[in-house]
C-alpha cells in the first residue's frame, strides 16, 4: 500500500513547520543555538498538537553536525536516521504499553552507556502519564542526576496525573490547542504543495471541526479530498464534518428572535435527518453566537471571528438580537451540550433546548410583568410596615405622657431593643435542637480551643467553592464527637447543611488536623445566642431539682427520677465559664420565641 495518511507525509521536519507554538519553538531554537539544553523536558497539551514532533525534531537539532540558526538539515546521516525512525541513540517509548518498575529499570541500566552514533542519547517517552507509581520512582533518580550527553523528553495529554517530584526535574512546555487561522494556514500550505483545488471557507470548516488538533485537521482534510475527488469544497467539508452551512444556522436563529417554537422544531428535525451531527449543530450553534456577540461589540475586528462570514444576513441578524438574548442562548446551549454527553438520546435534549430557545422573549415579557408587580407589592408591604412602626411610637409617647402627668416627673426614654415582628409564614432555617442539646452535654473548653486554632489550615484544604461556603463560619462549641459551627448568613448554613461533600471534605480533613472527626452541626449566627441560653438555662433548672442523682452514665430521664452524670455536671459548668450571658436584647428575643415560637420570631438590628 503506497499511500500514505498527509499527516504522515506532511509531519514536521524543522520546527518552523509546526503549527500554532511559536513560543515554545522560538524558545527550544534559541536554547539549541546557544547550546543551553536541559537534561530533561515535559511536553504537554491536547492531542495532535505537536509534541511528539517537537520532541522528534529536537532529537535531531542535538545530534546534527550541520545545525544552522537551530534548525536541523534534515540531509545529514543522523537527521535522515532519526527521520526514519533507525538512530538507536533515539529511543522512543509508549508508556501506555511499557509502563512497569522492570521497563524503567531497563531504561536506567541502558542510559549509564554512551550514545554509539550520535552525541547525544535521547530517550522520548509517550504518554508518560500511564507510568506506575513504581515506575516514577525509579525514574526519578535518573531524572535528579542523569548521565553524561543524556536527555529524557516526556510527553503526555494529562500533565496532572504526573507527580510533582517529576515535574520539577524538568522544563514544562506546555502546548496550546491551534487557532483556525493557524490550521487553515498549514493546511492551505500542503494542498498547494500537494496541487489540489480548494474553497478557504471549506478549511475553515474542517479547522473547526478539528477543535485545535492539527492531526485531525489533516485526518478530515485526507477524508474531504477523497469525498470530493481530489478538491476539497464547503460542501464537502460540510458532509464530512456534519456541520451546518450559515444559511440554515440564520434560519435557526430567526425562528429564536420570532419566538416561533414550531419553525425552530421543524428545521431541527430537517437537519437531523440530513445525517449532522447533534454534537456538531450545538457546538456550531454555541461558535456562532460567539461570533455574533463579539461582531456586536467590535464589529471592525472581524479577524476575532471562527469562521462566521460576515454577509448581509449575518449582519442583520447582529442588529436585531439583544446581547441578554445571545448570553442565554449560550448558556441554554451549554447546558444541552453537557447533558447530551450523558444520554444515548441527544435529538430529546435538542428538542427541548429548541423550545427554550424559542420561548426566550415570551418567558423575559412575563419576568418583567412579575418583578413590576413584585416591585409594587413590596412597596405595598413597605408603607404598611411603616405606618405600624408609627402607630407603635405614638402609643408609647402618649403612656410616657401619662405617666409624667400622673408622677410629674421626666420620663426616661425606653431602651432600644431589637424588634420582634410576628411572622406567620416566615422560612427559618430549621435547626435539630436535640442533637445540639446533646452535643452540648458532652462539649469541653479544650475541643472547641484546639478546632479554632486548626480552623484556618482546615478552610486552606477545601476546594475554592467549599472554602467560600465555609468563609463566615466559626466554631463555637465542640467535643470528640461532635462541631458546632456558627454561620454569618442563613443561606450558607443551609448550603453547608446539604452538602454531603462538604460535610465529608471537612470530617477527612478534621481526621488529619486533630486525629478524629466531629460530626459538624450547622447554625444560624443570630439564633446560636438563644440555643446556647435555652441549653443552660434547661440544664441550671435541672440540677437544681431535688430529684436530682449523680451517677456515671449519659443523662437519661425514669419517670420522675433525673439522672445527671458528673461528666456533664462539669462540662455545664464549663460551659457556663466559657459562653458569655446574653444581655438584655437577647433576653427579650428568647422570651418573644417563647410566646410566639421560633419560627413566627424575626429579629432586626436597629
Amino acid at each position: 500500500m503506497s499511500y500514505q495518511a498527509l499527516y504522515r507525509v506532511w509531519r514536521p521536519q524543522r520546527f518552523q513547520d509546526i503549527a500554532g507554538q511559536k513560543a515554545i519553538t522560538q524558545t527550544l531554537i534559541n536554547a539549541l543555538a546557544q547550546g543551553k539544553t536541559s537534561h530533561a523536558y515535559l511536553f504537554t497539551g491536547p492531542r495532535g498538537t505537536g509534541k511528539t514532533s517537537a520532541a522528534k525534531i529536537f532529537a535531531k537539532a542535538i545530534n546534527c553536525p550541520n545545525l544552522k540558526d537551530g534548525e536541523p538539515c534534515n540531509e545529514c546521516e543522523t537527521c535522515r536516521s532519526i527521520t526514519q525512525g533507525q538512530l538507536n541513540d533515539v529511543i522512543e517509548i509508549d508508556a501506555a504499553s511499557n509502563n512497569g518498575v522492570e521497563e524503567i529499570r531497563d531504561i536506567r541500566d541502558k542510559a549509564k552507556y554512551a550514545p554509539t552514533s550520535a552525541e547525544y542519547k535521547i530517550y522520548i517517552i509517550d504518554e508518560v502519564h500511564m507510568l506506575t507509581t513504581g515506575a516514577f520512582n525509579a525514574l526519578l533518580k535518573t531524572l535528579e542526576e542523569p548521565p553524561k550527553n543524556v536527555v529524557f523528553i516526556l510527553a503526555t495529554t494529562e500533565p496532572h496525573k504526573i507527580p510533582l517530584t517529576i515535574i520539577s526535574r524538568t522544563q514544562r512546555f506546555d502546548f496550546k490547542r491551534i487557532s483556525v487561522r493557524d490550521s487553515c494556514e498549514r493546511m492551505t500550505y500542503i494542498l498547494n504543495q500537494e496541487k489540489i483545488t480548494y474553497q478557504e471557507e471549506a478549511l475553515t470548516v474542517i479547522a473547526r471541526a478539528a477543535e485545535g488538533g492539527m492531526r485531525d485537521a489533516l485526518s478530515i482534510l485526507d477524508q474531504a479530498i477523497s469525498y470530493g475527488d481530489d478538491s476539497v469544497t464547503v460542501e464537502n467539508a460540510m458532509s464530512v464534518t456534519g456541520s451546518l452551512t450559515q444559511e440554515l444556522v440564520l434560519d435557526y436563529f430567526d425562528a429564536i428572535i420570532q419566538s416561533n417554537t414550531e419553525k425552530g422544531l421543524s428545521l431541527l428535525q430537517s437537519i437531523l435527518s440530513e445525517g449532522k451531527d447533534a454534537s456538531r449543530f450545538v457546538e456550531d450553534l454555541i461558535l456562532f453566537s460567539r461570533d455574533l456577540l463579539v461582531y456586536q461589540q467590535a464589529p471592525q475586528m472581524t479577524d476575532l471571528l471562527e469562521g462566521a462570514n460576515v454577509d448581509e444576513g449575518f449582519k442583520t441578524l447582529s442588529q436585531t438580537i439583544t446581547a441578554q438574548q445571545l448570553y442565554e442562548v449560550i448558556g441554554i446551549l451549554n447546558d444541552t451540550q453537557q447533558e447530551m454527553r450523558f444520554t444515548n438520546h441527544a435529538e430529546v435534549y435538542l428538542e427541548v433546548a429548541t423550545v427554550k430557545l424559542t420561548q426566550l422573549a415570551v418567558a423575559a415579557l412575563v419576568g418583567s410583568t412579575a418583578v413590576e408587580e413584585s416591585r409594587v407589592n413590596g412597596n405595598t408591604q413597605v408603607e404598611q410596615q411603616k405606618l405600624t412602626d408609627m402607630e407603635k411610637e405614638l402609643l408609647e409617647m402618649k403612656k410616657q405622657l401619662q405617666k409624667l402627668a400622673k408622677n410629674g416627673g421626666t420620663p426616661q426614654p425606653p431602651k432600644k431593643a431589637p424588634k420582634v415582628v410576628s411572622k406567620p409564614g416566615n422560612t427559618q432555617f430549621k435547626i435539630n435542637t436535640t442533637m445540639i442539646h446533646k452535643l452540648l452535654s458532652e462539649a469541653t473548653k479544650e475541643n472547641l480551643a484546639q478546632l479554632i486554632d486548626i480552623w484556618p489550615d482546615l478552610l486552606s484544604m477545601l476546594s475554592v467553592t467549599q472554602r467560600a461556603i465555609m468563609k463566615a463560619s466559626t466554631p463555637v462549641a465542640a467535643s470528640p464527637n461532635g462541631l458546632i459551627v456558627s454561620f454569618e448568613y442563613d443561606i450558607l448554613c443551609q448550603k453547608a447543611t446539604n452538602d454531603n461533600e462538604l460535610l465529608e471534605a471537612i470530617s477527612e480533613n478534621l481526621q488529619r488536623l486533630v486525629g478524629y472527626s466531629p460530626k459538624m452541626i450547622c447554625v444560624p449566627a443570630e439564633q446560636w445566642p438563644i440555643i446556647r441560653e435555652q441549653f443552660l438555662k434547661l440544664n441550671k433548672e435541672l440540677l437544681k431539682k431535688p430529684s436530682v442523682e449523680k451517677s456515671t452514665s449519659p443523662a437519661v430521664v425514669k419517670g420522675e427520677t433525673q439522672v445527671v452524670s458528673d461528666f456533664e455536671q462539669e462540662n455545664l459548668a464549663s460551659l457556663e465559664t466559657a459562653l458569655p450571658e446574653p444581655d438584655e436584647d437577647e433576653t427579650i428575643v428568647i422570651e418573644a420565641m417563647e410566646l410566639f415560637g421560633e419560627k413566627n420570631v424575626e429579629v432586626k438590628n436597629d
